[in-house]
């Protein structure tokens, strides 16, 4: 019930944020590898992209890719909030006087996070033709291409996320700023996990949507970067400290309302789960 209550919380938030996701991978991936005012830009920010995303592609390309987005959700988060969960009602995360620890927890949230995304990757890469399609022409192992290099993104995200997550709740819980049990308090919590994994994922953010994206030769070797560190260093050199940040806002109006209502669903599910089975 865990991992199930988990992956229909992603599932639930997918459903609002998947249109932000769209906006958020288009802009990062123009002006790839091009210095600052040397190429076209097609969107200008978040809205103008919606807008011109909208008029161009039709509204339903807004949701493109909504069945594989969905599906990698229940099961990345299915089993990242689902361990995660198992790990703190075991009482993993608390020191001996009762205390979260915030190092456990983030701890706990790294290594769930990898475990999900590593699973989830395949997923990732696209449904079931693109999925036969890449295991025909890669073999087995084309299917997880680009997939280590981006556990780093999802070890810094998922800590940040779930470690400032359960020490927001914890702080709030001690204050008595809610009334006990109140869905407010998993709301503020969520609100401020959102903003520090924003800050935290996005360059990691651009980078795996460079990996995942770019060309590859017959052996299905990247023809733009040899890795994670070298689409890092490439970017910041030739576009700059701010190229590691394009699509900020896209990434927050995406990943912010996602990890809002992710989270917020997650704690709430497994609260009206646990009041009536207990």
């Amino acid at each position: 019930m865990d991992f199930l209550m988990s992956g229909l919380a992603a599932c639930g938030a997918c459903l609002f944020t998947n249109p932000l996701e769209v906006v958020k991978t288009r802009m990062q991936l123009q002006g790839e590898l091009r210095a600052p005012g040397t190429y076209q830009r097609h969107y200008r920010n978040v809205f103008h992209a919606f807008i011109t995303i909208g008029k161009v592609d039709g509204l339903a390309a807004l949701q493109k890719g909504l069945a594989p987005a969905l599906l990698y959700q229940f099961l990345m988060n299915g089993i990242r909030l689902g361990t995660y969960g198992l790990v703190e009602a075991g009482g993993y995360l608390h020191t001996a006087e009762g205390t979260l620890s915030p190092v456990r927890s983030a701890a706990a949230g790294a290594l769930a996070g990898v475990m999900g995304a590593y699973l989830g990757s395949p997923i990732y890469m696209g449904m079931f033709q693109a999925l036969t399609k890449i295991g025909q022409k890669h073999g087995l192992v084309g299917l997880w291409r680009g997939a280590l290099g981006g556990l780093p993104r999802v070890i810094v995200g998922s800590s940040t996320q779930l470690c400032t997550f359960s020490s927001t709740k914890d702080l709030m819980t001690q204050w008595e700023i809610f009334p006990p049990q109140s869905w407010k308090v998993a709301l503020a919590a969520a609100m401020v996990s959102g903003i520090a994994v924003v800050l935290a994922m996005t360059p990691f953010d651009v980078v795996s949507t460079r990996l995942y994206n770019q060309p590859t030769d017959a052996q299905g070797k990247g023809l733009m970067y040899r890795g994670l560190l070298d689409a890092l260093l490439q970017t910041a050199r030739t576009e700059g400290i701010f190229g590691m940040y394009k699509g900020i806002g896209a990434s927050y109006f995406r990943l912010g309302p996602h990890t809002i209502l992710s989270l917020f669903f997650w704690d709430q599910l497994r609260m009206v789960y646990y009041t009536y089975t207990k």
